[in-house]
């Protein structure tokens, strides 16, 4: 066995070290599971680890919660983080999620531009549904608190909006405003959805991008 150099990947399990054997690749894990989350809430967001193995969506079904160990909290409005040590937040509270997990965007797909108000916070994204999806006539509802969103951009209610990752979990039932191109209120029930008549089209009126990436 001849050691060709180790690794590091902390997108899931912490370091890899990477070895040659007979002209294929082994990959050995350890450093136990360190999937980072950032949890955005109405009062800021928790950067932090995730307590416990597993994929962050089928953490928050199950659990109803989101522990996070090592936290920095950014409080909203502020420049700079604070360590906050261990943290739980209820689902209920927590409005948008971003992790480095595995990626979760479905491979069969017909993909949607959305606009939504969540809390405090306006996010810009895609959304994606079965081909050939008509909500007039669809029978599937969405199940589940969260739904996801590609290459999400958020910010303030009338501010300049940031990527925040390839993609971010939502909880509809905190969603209260959504401009889209098809109607969508089964995916975020209570929400208001203007007609096109009563608001420019997303395509037509795309929202300022910050010039450098910083926190909400």
């Amino acid at each position: 066995m001849r050691a060709v150099g180790p690794s590091h990947d902390y997108r899931r399990y912490g370091r890899l070290l990477t070895f040659a054997i007979r002209g294929r690749t082994l990959r050995v894990r350890f450093g136990g599971n360190m999937i980072e989350v950032d949890a955005y809430t109405v009062g800021g967001m928790a950067h932090g680890t995730l307590t416990r193995a597993g994929h962050l969506r089928e953490i928050l079904e199950a659990t109803g919660e989101l522990a996070l160990q090592s936290v920095r909290w950014l409080p909203l409005g502020a420049s700079e983080a604070q360590a906050a040590g261990d943290l739980t937040i209820a689902i209920d509270d927590l409005l948008v999620a971003v992790t480095n997990d595995e990626s979760a965007i479905p491979v069969h797909a017909s993909w949607h531009a959305l606009r939504i108000e969540v809390g405090p916070y306006v996010l810009e994204g895609e959304l994606p549904t079965l081909p050939g999806y008509d909500p007039d006539r669809a029978l599937a509802r969405p199940n589940g608190e969260f739904v996801l969103i590609r290459e999400p951009r958020l910010g303030r209610v009338d501010g300049p909006l940031a990527p925040i990752g390839e993609e971010a979990l939502v909880n509809r039932y905190g969603v209260e405003r959504v401009e889209a191109d098809i109607m969508l209120g089964f995916f975020f029930p209570g929400a208001s959805m203007p007609d096109a008549s009563e608001t420019d089209a997303i395509e037509r009126r795309p929202a300022p991008i910050a010039s450098e990436t910083s926190a909400p």
